[in-house]
Formats: structure tokens, sequence, C-alpha cells
């Protein structure tokens, strides 16, 4: 068992508004209660001029201090590149500062002052003072010290995404043995608790604070075998808080001539009430949003009803179910054939989206039996135990079949994408093909590695790039080469090129690092 020489293994949700933490204890799944008597834990990191704060201390401090020292939303910005869209349009809500490094312009760094001076933060850093949160939470509780985790990821993550949370960990001081996918996890937290002999088609509708997954997942007896997954990174909670916040702000400006956009704290009150209402309209229908004294001694006193709140948000739900299309149409599975849909995220409480779902299934009801906000957390804290040695003979005979989600390949002469493993195959997985030049006495190639579902390969993103140089020149089409993609159980992806012949090989395992400026150059015809 891991206690014997590498301390105790947990399982991390690590999620953008809130994380939780998992252990096996007393022969079953435990969720691990804070420090606050509660089973999640706010994924906030806050910076004062005496100390760091993280979690519930960091999120209720917000009121006495500079907003602009309160850190949340992370996961929307780890693995991510400064220039990046969505990067550029979630700056324009943060109250914190978000800057290019100073010597890597596309890595985007979180400004701060902390004991007086101004810091410069990764993504990956605020995340690893979340996961050390989340270790120390589960230390004090298992009275051991804790050295291996398995990390969860939405499951459309890509490879630059997932890598990065796997270095927060290391920043954190964990072993992260292992990343998996959300959906993947709370189908694992399904098929301890509901699994049976008979194989169920399982939908995973996984709705969270700021990403959003679905996946399609055979159940059998332990063995759990993801057949698609769907989804989008910056799709959740936060963002329907966003459509409300408009909507007040609109609202406000419109009955009192003042516009509140460019105030920060006022903003950051706003967006406090709008969660409070969104999570009352899953029990009501009508809510009320009372603020005193908002905006240079005005009060906010109004309401919103559910019926307000899903025309707001439509567009987002119908992609959300377009998304749940996608996925089953890649899993080559009709709806009738889907046997359970589990709900899993706080944001798939919505009324509306269950409703949603309900008429898509032709009635089907979704399960409710295992807890949104823990069954990600649950679901990792049984891999470590299958990990660890830990568990009883359930976990450790638990097979896990997980796919990847987004097709990966290079690019050729042509400037096109050459698909060398498609999205949703099976992982860990392994592919090798025989490539040749494309132009005649070539001694070096460049080659760059993509992941996507374009042809250009300017629409796709651009994972890492190497140069393999020194071999023999030769006409075109003669010389041979030996290519190898190979993605292991955490989807990190390595790729090799071989010369047949001299032997010359260059490998990458890709990073969030790697492939950025890349040059135009001739790439061999693989």
């Amino acid at each position: 068992m891991a206690g014997k020489g590498e301390g105790r293994a947990i399982g991390i949700d690590l999620g953008t508004t809130y994380s939780c933490v998992a252990a096996w204890q007393h022969n079953r799944v435990e969720i691990i209660v804070n420090d606050q008597g509660n089973r999640t834990t706010p994924s906030y990191v806050a910076f004062t001029d005496d100390e760091l704060l993280i979690g519930e201390a960091a999120k209720n401090q917000v009121s006495n201090a500079p907003l602009s020292n309160t850190v949340f939303d992370a996961k929307r910005l780890i693995g991510r590149e400064f220039n990046d869209p969505m990067v550029q349009s979630d700056i324009k809500l943060w109250p914190f500062k978000v800057i290019p490094h100073t010597t890597d312009n596309n890595k985007p760094m979180i400004v701060v002052t902390y004991k007086g001076e101004e810091k410069h933060f990764s993504a990956e850093e605020i995340s690893s003072m979340v996961l050390s949160k989340m270790k120390d939470i589960a230390e004090a509780y298992l009275g051991s010290p804790v050295k291996i985790a398995v990390v969860t990821v939405p499951a459309y993550f890509n490879d630059s995404q997932r890598q990065a949370t796997k270095d927060a960990g290391t920043i954190a001081g964990i072993n992260v043995v292992r990343i998996i996918d959300e959906p993947t996890a709370a189908a694992m937290a399904y098929g301890l608790d509901k699994g049976g002999n008979v194989a169920k088609n399982v939908l995973i509708f996984d709705l969270g604070g700021g990403t959003f997954d679905v996946s399609v997942a055979t159940i059998e007896a332990g063995n759990i075998e993801a057949k698609a997954i769907a989804g989008d990174t910056h799709l959740g909670g936060q963002d329907f808080d966003s459509r409300m916040v408009d909507h007040f702000v609109k609202e406000f400006e419109t009955k009192n001539g003042k516009d509140i956009s460019g105030n920060p704290r006022a903003m950051r009150r706003l967006r406090s009430a709008c969660e409070r209402a969104k999570r009352m309209l899953s029990s009501t229908s009508q809510t009320n949003i009372e603020i005193e004294s908002l905006f240079e001694g005005i009060d906010l006193f109004s309401t919103i009803t559910r019926a307000r709140f899903n025309e707001l948000n439509m567009d987002l739900f119908n992609k959300c179910m377009e998304l749940v299309e996608k996925c089953l149409s890649d899993a080559k599975m009709e709806k009738s054939n889907v046997d359970e849909v589990v709900l899993v995220g706080g944001s798939s409480r919505i009324p509306k989206v269950q409703e949603m779902l309900r008429e898509f299934f032709n009635g089907k009801e979704a399960c409710k039996s295992i807890n949104p906000d823990e069954a990600v957390a649950y679901g990792a804290a049984v891999l470590a135990a299958k990990s660890s040695g830990e568990g009883n003979e359930n976990v450790q005979n638990l097979i896990l079949s997980d796919v990847t989600p987004l097709s990966l390949g290079l690019i050729n002469s042509r400037d096109v994408m050459e698909v060398y493993i498609p999205r949703n195959t099976p992982i860990p997985t392994r592919v090798e093909r025989i490539g040749t030049t494309p132009r005649d006495n070539l001694t070096s190639l460049v080659v760059m590695v993509c992941e996507g579902e374009r042809s250009r390969s300017l629409d796709n993103n651009r994972l890492g790039t190497f140069l393999l140089d020194g071999f023999p020149a030769a006409p075109r089409g003669v010389a041979k080469f030996k290519i190898c993609f190979d993605i292991d159980k955490n989807g990190i992806l390595k790729v090799s090129v071989e010369h047949v012949g001299s032997g010359l090989k260059k490998e990458i395992t890709i990073d969030k690092d790697k492939g950025v400026g890349c040059p135009r150059i001739e790439f061999a015809r693989w």
C-alpha cells in the first residue's frame, strides 16, 4: 500500500470555482471536509500585506481586501496562451491583472501585491496553491502524509492544459500519478455505486462552474469503457452568472443613468448576488436581488424570474445540447440506447437544463443518486486507491478505458494537418507510420505536431516542433522515416521520428512551453 512508502493517495477534483478532495478510508471512499466543515473548497487565492489565504478565507475576505489581490478562475487560464481570445475575453471580467510574461510573451502571468511587493504568478502556481490546500485538508483528516494524487481535468482539456495541471501538482509537492477526465471519474463513481453485471450505456452530463463535458461510457461489472467525449472548456455556471450581471448592469443604468461596469467592487458585489440568485432559481420561480449602496450610494433592489434567467442563457443551454448530440454521434449510439443519464457539476441542477435533457431523451429522468458536487472527486479517489494498492476487491478489479478528446497529427508540406490519432481513440495508444521527404536532397526536417479537427494547420492548436537533421541527402521520396505517436494513460503525448537506415532519431514530449512561434518551413510529406 502507498502508506508504506510514498504516503497516502487521494483524489482531487480541481474545479474552476470549487475543489473537492476524497480518499479511501474505512473501506469506502470518503469526501473529506475542510477546516470550515464544508465538503467543497472555493478555488480562491488571496494575497494580503501579511499572509497568503486559500479557499474560504480567500473568498470571504473579498470585501476587506483589494479585489485585484484575490485570484480565482485559474483553471480558465491554465495551459492557455496570453493572446488566446478566451483569455483576452476573461481579462475584461477579472478584477486582478493579467499580463504577458517578461520573456515569453505568450505566457499569461497574474499580477498581485503580496507583502507590499508586486509579484507575478502563473496559473500553474495559483492552481498549485489550491492543490496544496486540498492536500493539507486530506492530511489533517487522514492523520498521515499525502504524496500521491489522481487529479481530474475537463475531458476537452488539450495537451498543454493537461500538462500544466500536472505541473501544478509537482509545484505543490504532489506526485500526480494520473490525470483523469472529469466525466470518466464521475462514471467510475457511478460504476462503483450502481454498476452491475448487465452492461449499461451511461451518458455523463457534467456542467460545472467554468467547463462543460459530456461523455458516453459503457459500464459493466467494474469495466468502464469511454466511447466518446465532447465539451467546451469555457462554458459553465460563471457564464450564466455573467449573463445575469450584464442584465442588471443595463437595468441599473436605465433606472439611474449610472454605468457600474468600470467599478470592480460594485461588479464583484453584483456578481456574488447574481450567483446566489441563480442558486435560488433552482428551487423557486422568482427571487430578489438586493444590494445596498451598490454604486455612489444608490441601492439595487430588483427581481429576476426563472423564465428571464432561462431566456438570458438559452443559447448556452442549446450549445450544451448540441454537444450531447455530437458526443452520441461520435459514439455511434442512438439516444434510445442510453440507459442512464447522470448529472454532474453544480450547474446541472438548473431546472431548464434538466428539462431539455429530459425532452431530448424522450422523457427519461436523469439519475440523481450521485452527488453532482462530489462525484468527480469520488471517482478520482477510487482510481487513487487502485493505483496505490488500497481499496477493496471491487476497486482493484476496476478496469478503465479512456479516450483522447482531440485528433492529433503532423502538418505536411501542403500546410494541411494529417491525422495520426483520430479523436475518441481509446488510450493509451501507439501509432506508427512510414513517411518520406517532399523535395530532393533534404538533410533536415522540422516536424510540427498539431491537435484539432480542422484540415488547415492554422485553424488547429500547434503543440510542438522539433528538428531532425544530419541524415544523408537523397532524391525526393527515397529517404524513409518511421513516425510514432504514443499517448500514455494521462493523455500526455510523445512523438518521435527516426530516419530509416542511419538510425538518427528525435522525439518530443509535448508540453505547454513548446511550439510557440514556429517558423514556416518545409515538412516531410507524411
